[in-house]
């Protein structure tokens, strides 16, 4: 316990240090609305924290002995954090993108049929990104061990079911809300969309 503390402790100053937690009224990647916002990116802008990251996931997932031959992450969030995950485990890393709205492989990217992958994000709330991976992964016949990120914002312990296990860093309870409900929206508090995925207008 005092392991997971400790490396929830570092995360944080990581997250800090880095000025990724930002507060204001802002649009998540998932369509929902919260007051705070975790921009992974500013942890990345520096190396020596993207390897530190990613070394503590990749060792929470050794610490449970999962055999892992992949790493994917989805783009743009998961690209780095996949990458340093890999690295970390000693795996190879890729990433699927978006093209015309639909997640996909590209870039000669494969997924070999029975291989073990982990999804990788930084931050997961609903976990829409990571279920658009998982179409993915299934439909080149890849085998999903499990699931990782640094940030846990879902609320649940997993929010993928308990059937495969799901790794993070950090939880936040940052509180979100439907765009119908939303104080913030009622107050006329101009919104921000800092994440990659292309939203409606709410």
């Amino acid at each position: 316990m005092e392991r997971v503390n400790n490396t929830e402790k570092r995360v944080l100053e990581i997250l800090k240090e880095t000025n990724a937690l930002l507060e204001g009224h802002f649009i998540l990647s998932s369509g929902l609305h919260s007051t705070n916002y975790v921009q992974c990116a500013k942890v990345f802008e520096y190396p020596k924290y993207g390897e530190e990251v990613g070394k503590l996931l990749a060792e929470k997932i050794k610490a449970e002995n999962i055999e892992v031959d992949l790493v994917v992450g989805p783009a743009l969030g998961g690209v780095i954090v996949a990458y340093e995950v890999a690295r970390g485990l000693g795996v190879r890393g890729i990433f699927t993108e978006r093209e015309d709205g639909i997640m996909k492989l590209r870039r000669g990217f494969e997924i070999r049929e029975n291989e073990k992958v982990l999804v990788v994000e930084d931050v997961v709330t609903t976990g829409k990104s990571t279920l658009e991976v998982v179409e993915v992964i299934n439909s080149y016949g890849g085998e999903i061990v499990g699931f990782a990120s640094i940030i846990n914002r879902s609320g649940k312990e997993n929010p993928f079911g308990e059937e495969k296990p799901y790794f993070y860093l950090v939880k936040l309870d940052f509180p979100t809300y439907d765009h119908k409900e939303c104080p913030l929206c009622k107050a006329n508090i101009p919104a921000i969309k800092p994440g990659s995925r292309k939203l409606n207008a709410k």
